[in-house]
């Protein structure tokens, strides 16, 4: 026979048994595994650390003559489902994981928006002449004056002003009280004051200019004429606003409209007065939601006797709506959401972790409705949450790609002979070495025995194993155990001939 045949035959007749041996454990065995602690647990069925399909009601040897793993009844906890995890006390400090309870109580509606600092309208004027004319004398020169009511504003000269004077002397003088009468009504139809129409009854005498006078207290906040101009009915010639006291239009998403009211508090803050808020009250509810931006628009009325909210202020509004009492509530920070999924991560005690599918409601400072999906009195994480669900959700896949286990829900516990998971091996292809990180990224076959479908990872490698003999393309023989967070990570490698 060819000596390299011979070598070749011998070296994989070596490595066989080294192998066997490896999966087989060491030591002296009874056939029974120990219980690892787990003496209070109903010992549901044995299984074969390297076929989960091949059952046994008895303990003893699996066909490939290794010891079967017991297999006991799930936690009465609940959340033993494909999703549940169970994570070791380290990686739960680790995870800087914290726990709440599910609660029921009030939640207030606080509505929080922005929005800018407008005129109270109810108390906005505008200045319009009811006859063609020209400004002769413009008393108030710029924007922003300060008047009070009955100070002059301008003097103003209109040919129809002077004629409708002129009929008023005309039917003084002809005794007839009905011509005095239309003359009169004409007079106050073209802006004629009570105090105006008196003088000229006593006086007799027609005025050239006609004097123009504010209605109200303010600020003149628009002036839109000057001196010598000609102005007509449809012009504006000047606004005065009063602002005492200011509105606030402010948009509330379409989902809290059903919250709005009016009469509810309001309170109004801007970033340009520190420490400052003034409170109102929600004056109208505009019937309409915005078909653009789906938002519904509130007004807020609120006094301003010093003026120093100021009309386009930028403000930062909150309305206080009605409480609901009793709300099933979680911590908001609690609730993960993924797409159209809410689930939150059940504490089921004893290091186990499940998901939980949520219905969530409305927000309220930092808790948040649940309408479906828990119970009062759960416990649920609230820090480090996501890392677990993501754990949980990988193990689930896991589990969905490997062997079937009759869609039972039970706990593995112990291994071969107490020993570590030393029996786990696997064939793969070395694709990249990372010596300095100690890792290396494998593409491996199917590993039965812990329900891994064939994939491209990455592992980690226990110090005690050596990489440097290791190239990208090698195929090799690798051996799994557990690390102290209970990951799994390679603890021996046999490169292969290829």
């Amino acid at each position: 026979m060819n000596p390299r045949i011979i070598i070749s035959l011998a070296i994989a007749l070596i490595l066989g048994v080294g192998i066997g041996f490896v999966l087989d454990g060491t030591g002296p065995s009874n056939g029974v595994p120990e219980n690892n602690g787990s003496d209070d647990k109903k010992i549901l069925y044995w299984v074969a650390p390297m076929d989960p399909n091949f059952r046994s009601d008895n303990p003893g040897k699996s066909p490939m003559g290794m010891d079967l793993i017991p297999v006991y009844e799930a936690d009465d906890a609940g959340g033993d489902d494909e999703a549940a995890v169970k994570i070791s006390s380290t990686t739960i400090n680790n995870f800087g994981v914290r726990t709440a309870k599910v609660v029921r109580q009030d939640l207030s509606h606080e509505i929080a928006t922005v929005w800018f600092i407008g005129f109270d309208d109810t108390k906005v004027s505008h200045v319009h002449m009811r006859a063609d004319g020209w400004i002769e004398q413009l008393i108030v020169k710029t924007e922003g004056e300060r008047v009070e009511s009955g100070d002059l504003l301008y003097k103003f000269y209109s040919p129809t002003l002077v004629n409708a004077q002129s009929e008023f002397v005309q039917a003084k003088k002809s005794g007839r009280s009905s011509l005095l009468k239309a003359s009169e009504e004409r007079l106050r139809a073209l802006g004629f004051t009570e105090v105006q129409i008196d003088t000229l009854r006593r006086t007799g005498e027609t005025q050239q200019l006609v004097d123009v006078f504010a209605e109200q207290n303010g600020i003149v906040v628009t002036l839109n004429v000057a001196e010598n101009m000609y102005v007509t009915p449809g012009t504006t010639v000047l606004s005065i606003a009063d602002l005492s006291s200011i509105w606030v239009l402010a948009d509330v998403f379409e989902e809290q409209a059903q919250w709005m009211e009016v009469g509810l508090s309001a309170s109004v803050r801007t970033p340009f007065i520190p420490g400052m808020e003034r409170k109102g009250l929600v004056e109208h509810v505009y019937p309409i939601i915005d078909p653009i931006t789906r938002t519904l628009k509130v007004r807020m009325k609120f006094e301003n006797a010093d003026e120093a909210l100021k009309p386009n202020m930028y403000a930062e509004v909150s309305i206080s709506a009605h409480p609901s009492q009793n709300v099933l509530s979680v911590p908001r920070d609690a609730l993960i959401r993924s797409g159209r999924s809410e689930r939150v991560i059940l504490a089921l005690g004893d290091g186990r972790f499940s998901p939980a599918e949520v219905r969530s409601g409305f927000e309220s400072g930092d808790d948040i409705e649940i309408l479906s999906g828990l119970e009062e009195g759960q416990d649920i994480v609230i820090s480090g949450q996501f890392l677990i669900d993501s754990e949980a959700s990988l193990s689930a896949s896991f589990r969905r790609m490997g062997p079937a286990q009759a869609n039972s829900e039970p706990v593995v516990q112990g291994s071969n002979n107490g020993q570590k998971d030393d029996a786990i091996s696997a064939e793969g292809q070395v694709n990249a070495v990372m010596p300095d990180e100690r890792k290396v990224n494998l593409t491996h076959e199917p590993i039965h025995a812990i329900g891994w479908p064939a994939m491209t990872m990455d592992f980690a490698v226990t110090d005690d194993v050596d990489l440097s003999t290791l190239v990208e393309g090698n195929t090799i023989h690798f051996g799994l155990v557990k690390d102290a967070d209970g990951m799994y990570v390679i603890g021996s490698i046999h490169v292969m001939k290829n």
